[in-house]
């Protein structure tokens, strides 16, 4: 599979690699079609968002090495994206399968449950579609976001926990209006697969950036984890990345949570001890095969909520279940890597660090992948992605 190095459109450039353009001309369509599918979508985004789906710089941050101790740290930028994030990413991936599997863009509603970049990313998609949308958040989502929700003509509904339920309120009142007909419109893989298609163009531009700087070899892979539709994304494009020979690359990848909120190093820490060792090192290939049998076979043995969920700046990444966790912790198995907990020092450090070092406008939650690579206190060369703006 070849990519279309005119484009600057992620989409139409990565297509070939895109499930939805497989479907598509696996239900008789042409190529130009699915072309002219996504560039009318990406009008009607541009005209609701005023800029429409183009590639992010990869970008050398010298001065973010010299602050961490590491050789070389390159940030792919994804602040510049629609809505601020990558999640714009995985929702025009949805809308494309929507559309390529005949949903004419006007029955009944979507539905998500976000408090932040999700549900901004989920407006703006939705309303270049033209689909209703309703939007569960938590009792302390940021006004200023539902404010931008209710431009873009959202239902927005706030969520209280209700007596006796555990795990998070929003997450529980969006899977009940999906059991009543919603359309699951989510950054959850569980809940929506094939929001994984759309993010991969995140890792596949910066696995072609990389490559076009010549970057090989050993480098850490630092991914902040919420739900870990990112993470699986980007991990799937790298290991697609290097297996079509694209670049040279041994990637080691390194989950990221914090103190607050860290269910997937928990479950990290209960593979380990169902594997019986300390190093991830340790742990050999029939031993991974065997613990991905276990995650697929009792799921809950090693990821349950996280109560209750502490403060943090980072609140992008304060899922209290992360819920593309599998592939997540079998590749950082197989890598070599092992999931990074940060304290909110080291949050608010690493924010402060990669706006001043970078000129970057993240958020907190953008920069919380930093905020692993200055726990991780490695010398080796870093990958990190910037994910959303302040």
């Amino acid at each position: 599979m070849t990519i279309d190095r005119s484009a600057e459109q992620p989409f139409v450039r990565y297509r070939a690699l895109l499930d939805a353009h497989h479907a598509a001309l696996d239900a008789g369509w042409s190529d130009d079609a699915f072309v002219d599918l996504v560039l009318r979508l990406d009008d009607a985004v541009d005209t609701v968002e005023g800029r429409g789906f183009r590639r992010t710089p990869l970008v050398a941050a010298p001065a973010l090495a010299d602050a961490t101790g590491a050789e070389a740290v390159w940030v792919k930028d994804d602040t510049g994206n629609v809505a601020g994030s990558h999640k714009a990413r995985h929702l025009f991936g949805v809308l494309l399968h929507l559309a390529v599997s005949g949903d004419p863009g006007d029955d009944g509603p979507l539905a998500i449950a976000s408090c932040g970049n999700a549900a901004l990313a989920a407006g703006v998609v939705a309303r270049a579609r033209g689909r209703p949308l309703r939007v569960f958040v938590p009792t302390w989502a940021d006004p200023g976001i539902l404010g931008r929700l209710e431009d873009l003509d959202a239902a927005i509904e706030v969520c209280e926990r209700r007596a006796g339920e555990s795990g998070d309120p929003a997450y529980l009142r969006f899977i009940e209006a999906v059991e009543n007909g919603a359309t699951p419109f989510s950054v959850q893989g569980t809940m929506t697969p094939t929001t994984i298609d759309g993010g991969r163009t995140l890792g596949w531009e910066a696995a072609e950036q990389l490559a076009d700087r010549e970057v090989g070899g050993r480098v850490r892979v630092f991914l902040q984890i919420g739900g870990g539709a990112m993470a699986t994304a980007v991990i799937d494009a790298l290991t697609g990345a290097v297996e079509r020979g694209w670049l040279d690359l041994d990637p080691v990848y390194h989950p990221v949570q914090t103190e607050a909120c860290a269910p997937l190093a928990r479950a990290w820490d209960r593979a380990m001890d169902a594997a019986g060792a300390d190093d991830p090192a340790a742990v050999d290939p029939a031993t991974i095969d065997e613990l991905a049998e276990a995650f697929a076979a009792e799921p809950g043995r090693f990821m349950e909520p996280w109560e209750p969920v502490g403060d943090s700046a980072a609140t992008g990444i304060l899922d209290d279940v992360a819920y593309d966790w599998v592939p997540v912790v079998e590749a950082t198995l197989r890598s070599g890597g092992r999931p990074v907990v940060v304290p909110e020092g080291v949050v608010g450090t690493a924010h402060r660090l990669g706006r001043e070092r970078t000129g970057i406008d993240a958020g907190p939650t953008g920069t919380a992948g930093l905020a692993g690579l200055l726990a991780l206190d490695t010398p080796d060369p870093a990958l990190l992605f910037f994910t959303g703006r302040t």
